[in-house]
């Protein structure tokens, strides 16, 4: 019996020695052990989803009943299609998307090109923890601080009665310019990660050439720093195209797509059909990806 366990735990070095030099020999193995569990999960936790999904925006739900009729039909993608309304509200959402993309991207990439290459090296650190500093509250508090603002009587309000002018209000306006101030550390962030790899010397040369400041901006930064705007620009874009929060904190009686797959699930109790309104920010967000891929976007991220 003692001469029996002590073989076994004389095996036990044995196999872990061959195995780690098995390992060793073989780096892809390794690689594939390593990364096994989290493709696991992505897989079965977030493709099995989407696919979920898909599969779910063929089905239809009884109006009797309302149990889900699992029978292939394209009728809700049909509907998405005839009625006008889901066109308007697809519309509007990538116009809000864009919106937001756009008004980030002016403010942001000054802020990025200040702290990269003007901000003393010493200061970026604290700058990058002021930009990172709003991520730290909650998502309802900033938004309803928002609506308070926008309100009648509000800050806002307050402050633009001294020139005669009013707030935009509760409103598509409103939604856009609060997603925009919720996703600006998006845009900042990878497109000062951009700009601080971007070598001095270049700038440098541009000035010596005599290009002034704008047309070092233009024809140097800006071109290089492309990739990294991209990179930015889908994380704002993809946040944006998917939120229904904002909207129905201060958009008024203003939808967008997210706000739709809400209703069909809560009250409309419309699984199916939310589903078929979810695969729409899905193909714009893919061919989106596709897009940003070229532009080597993606090595940003």
């Amino acid at each position: 019996m003692d001469d029996d366990q002590g073989l076994t735990a004389g095996r036990r070095p044995a196999l872990r020695r061959r195995a780690a030099a098995l390992l060793h020999r073989r780096p892809r193995l390794r690689l594939s052990l390593l990364l096994s569990a989290p493709l696991a999960w992505l897989v079965a936790g977030y493709l099995g989803a989407l696919a979920a999904i898909f599969v779910t925006a063929f089905w239809t739900t009884d109006v009797f009943t309302g149990e889900v009729v699992r029978q292939f039909t394209l009728a809700n993608f049909q509907t998405l299609v005839d009625e006008p309304v889901y066109r308007t509200v697809a519309l509007r959402s990538l116009g809000v998307a864009a919106a937001v993309t756009v008004i980030d991207a002016v403010v942001g990439v000054p802020m990025a090109l200040y702290m990269a290459k003007v901000a003393k090296p010493r200061h970026r650190p604290y700058l990058v923890i002021a930009i990172l500093a709003p991520l730290w509250a909650a998502y309802l508090v900033k938004a309803y601080a928002w609506r308070v603002m926008l309100a009648e009587g509000g800050l806002v309000n307050e402050a633009l009665k001294p020139f005669g002018l009013s707030g935009p209000g509760y409103g598509l306006t409103a939604t856009v310019i609060v997603l925009a101030y919720l996703w600006l550390p998006y845009m900042i962030l990878p497109v000062y990660t951009g700009l601080e790899r971007l070598p001095d010397s270049l700038l440098d040369a541009s000035g010596d050439l005599g290009a002034r400041p704008l047309r070092t901006l233009r024809s140097v930064v800006l071109p290089l720093a492309f990739p990294a705007l991209v990179a930015g620009s889908i994380f704002t874009f993809s946040l944006s195209l998917g939120d229904y929060i904002t909207v129905k904190i201060v958009g008024g009686r203003r939808q967008l797509l997210g706000n739709v797959v809400y209703d069909n699930i809560g009250a409309a109790n419309n699984l199916p059909f939310a589903a078929a309104v979810a695969t729409i920010p899905v193909v714009v967000m893919l061919g989106y990806l596709a897009a940003a891929r070229r532009t080597g976007a993606l090595r940003e991220l």
